[in-house]
Formats: structure tokens, sequence, C-alpha cells
């Protein structure tokens, strides 16, 4: 069966064992991988948890919703729903039910309508490490301010986010390191950081998750 990306059920089976192989022997079981569904159908997140993957990576509320419908209730469950897109807050409420870990907050107005939808929530601050317009997060100098506002406003900080920036090996990890360091400031145990071309230099830095999609299932299908 072809999923969308050009790969068959036994070729993710692979690289998934691989990919598990791959991290294990970078970071042993301190680091979790995340599988990114984002982008593929419900069959995806069915084989992600298939192939033992209970933490998954979304982005769009509507496609989630949809995806989790055609979920048996023991796949429901079982598997915990990251949500790694930028998220507007008027769709905060459609996800509410679902998601159980968000990674993306970044701003005020989030914190108050997870807060309202979703009190005691577990969240993520991410941070802009390439001080980029296209990127979500909040700047470095912002995000002890946040993480105050989020405690305040009784959600569960968990960690920190962070799409690395581009350039070469040096600008990477000096950027990861300044997100670990923060998080080690403020006691927080997940760094969630590094992707399937950077997962490297994130591990070694002290990423606790890695958030696979391409490595695992393959190109995403054009939206």
């Amino acid at each position: 069966m072809d999923f969308g990306s050009g790969l068959s059920r036994e070729e993710v089976i692979d690289r998934a064992g691989r990919l598990r192989d791959r991290v294990s022997a970078l970071g042993g079981d301190s680091v979790e991988i995340l599988a990114v569904t984002k982008g593929f159908g419900s069959e995806v997140m069915k084989l992600a948890y298939e192939c033992g993957f209970r933490n998954v990576g979304e982005s769009y509320a509507q496609e989630l919703t949809a995806k989790w419908s055609d979920l048996t209730q023991e796949e429901r469950d079982s598997i915990k729903v990251h949500f790694i897109g930028k998220m507007q807050t008027n769709k905060v409420r459609k996800v509410a039910t679902i998601v159980q870990v968000w990674q993306t907050v970044d701003r005020l107005s989030l914190v108050q309508e997870l807060s309202k939808r979703c009190p005691g929530s577990s969240v993520m601050i991410q941070i802009n490490l390439a001080q980029s317009d296209s990127q979500g997060g909040c700047s470095i100098s912002e995000a002890s301010g946040l993480i105050e506002m989020s405690l305040s406003a009784g959600l569960n900080v968990e960690g920190l986010m962070a799409i690395g920036p581009q350039g070469d090996e040096k600008i990477i990890r000096a950027a990861y390191k300044k997100l670990v360091a923060l998080a080690d400031e403020w006691e927080l145990e997940r760094r969630s950081i590094g992707m399937s071309s950077d997962l490297n230099i994130a591990i070694e830095c002290g990423s606790t998750m890695v958030r696979i999609g391409t490595a695992l299932f393959g190109d995403r299908p054009m939206r």
C-alpha cells in the first residue's frame, strides 16, 4: 500500500526501526521520537501507531479532526497528539479535546485561550531561534516572561520547542545550546529540537524529543 509518499508499509516499518536505532545510539533512552504525521492521511497516523509511536505531531486543526474521527477507540486512547503548527486562537476550541501537548505557544493571547478552553493543559514555549518572520515563536529574551505568564495562567509548562536555524553546524549548535541553557535555567525537562536534517546536532546539544516526518514516511503529498 502506498501512503501518498511513494513508500510502502514495509518500507516505513523498516525506516522506523533504523530511526529508533539511530536515536538510541545518539541519546539512549532520554530522547523521544515525535512521529510527524501532519500532511498525511489518517492511514499514516494508524501506521505510526502500528510502528509503536505513541507521540504524533500535527499542524492543522481541520486536518487533525478529520483524521481523529477515522481512528479506533484503542488508537485514540493510546496516541498523544502534539500540536506543532502555528495555532490560531480561534481554532483552539476545535481541537481542545484532541491535543494533549501544545508545542507552539508563543504569545499571551494563546496562553489566555488555552487557559480558558483547556485549563491545566501541557504546553511548550516555542522559541524563534532563526529570528525569522516566517517562523513562529517568541525571542529568547521574551521567553522567560511568557513562561511566567503560562505558569500564572495555570498551564503545565513542560519545556521549550524550536525549529533550528539555517546555516552551518556551528550556527545550529550555538542556537540549540541557547535554548537548552534557558530550559535548564527554568528546570524544564523537555527540549523539542531536531528534525530529520539536524537530529544528530540537536541530540548532542541536549534534545529530549526529535520531530521526524519525511525520514519516516517520505515526502508529504501536495496540499
